[in-house]
């Protein structure tokens, strides 16, 4: 499934030519016809000391995971504690507040920290925020897919676009993206995508049978159904690459409302017609990128071997490609032409 070295070569000096200047991007290519990069992980301390340094970096995607604490009826961001935050967000009020004080904050505070960026920064974006629901939902305890809709309500208000907005007309979220209806990059300056997977804590656990996935597209079911969809702030995302429609598992009911797709870049490459994806124009994202055959260094490849990576599952039709590259800030902005 990897090009060929020639064809691979020319496809990098392409690349070259598109990727990193903001003129080039801002010449309104649809979201639907990019690849981008960001960073796995983006909340964890030991990646950068401050959530808004990866934004500075470039990074296209900000990764977050998020466990429902029932107790204090917090969304704690974390990678592995159920009541307690471990994470670079500091719960900004201003520009000069996103590098300085305390960390550790809850899930709101890392959404304020990136409206603050946005804010700080005009004409940047749009950033895709990944939430990994560790454990899933807690919506029996009141933290449901309503009240998570609520944080970014209250905290990114303005910069999420919704699922209501890539519907538009049409009748479901898959009629709108096999008709692209997605934004151009330019229109989407300063505005997030948000995407929910289930957790590995969740996937890991027999006795949970209602996974975010299910559960986030049965949201925006009934939302949809009460005249609220606008109220949905988050896209619910099918985890994990297999051969041909991987919607089948769902109810065909929900169905339509998975135009998000999140993955192993390996697994798409290997076991994945991944141009089925783009011809529908869905979102996927690729994660992994560096143990694609052949593997190169998960943190610190040289820009060269980063950016053919890049091309490559580009050409494989990666809307969002992620690795633990923090210190590749030539690589990190990359946008590329999909497919």
């Amino acid at each position: 499934m990897r090009l060929s070295s020639a064809v691979a070569a020319v496809a990098l000096a392409a690349a070259s030519l598109v990727a990193v200047s903001p003129a080039v991007q801002a010449d309104s290519p649809k979201i639907s016809e990019t690849t981008v990069v960001g960073v796995h992980n983006t909340y964890d301390p030991g990646q950068y000391a401050f959530l808004a340094q990866a934004l500075d970096a470039g990074s296209s995607l900000i990764e977050l995971d998020v466990w429902p604490d029932v107790f204090t009826h917090e969304w704690k961001v974390s990678h592995d504690s159920l009541t307690s935050n471990k994470n670079n967000c500091v719960n900004a009020s201003t520009a000069a507040d996103l590098y300085t004080g305390g960390a550790n904050k809850d899930l709101e505070s890392c959404l304020d920290d990136i409206r603050v960026w946005l804010d700080a920064h005009p004409g940047k974006g749009p950033i895709t925020i990944k939430l990994e629901m560790k454990t899933g939902f807690s919506a029996n305890n009141g933290l449901g897919p309503a009240q998570l809709d609520a944080s970014f309500r209250g905290h990114l208000a303005g910069h999420v676009f919704r699922p209501v907005d890539l519907l538009g007309g049409y009748a479901t979220l898959d009629d709108a993206a096999k008709a692209n209806n997605w934004p151009t990059r330019a229109s989407m300056a300063g505005k997030v995508f948000v995407e929910a997977i289930p957790g590995t804590v969740e996937e890991g656990n027999p006795t949970d049978t209602l996974h975010t996935d299910v559960e986030e597209a049965q949201y925006l079911q009934s939302l949809q159904s009460s005249g609220h969809l606008g109220d949905g702030q988050v896209f619910p995302t099918e985890h994990g690459a297999v051969g041909g429609d991987p919607r089948d598992k769902y109810a065909a009911a929900l169905r339509p409302w998975f135009v998000f797709f999140d993955g192993d870049a390996s697994g798409w490459v290997n076991d994945t017609g991944p141009s089925w994806y783009d011809t529908n124009h869905y979102f996927v994202v690729m994660t992994d990128a560096q143990n694609v055959a052949p593997a190169i260094d998960d943190r610190n490849p040289t820009v060269d071997q980063a950016t053919q990576r890049v091309t490559d599952l580009a050409h494989q039709h990666a809307s969002v490609v992620t690795s633990d590259w923090v210190s590749l800030n030539t690589v990190l902005p990359l946008v590329l032409p999909r497919g």
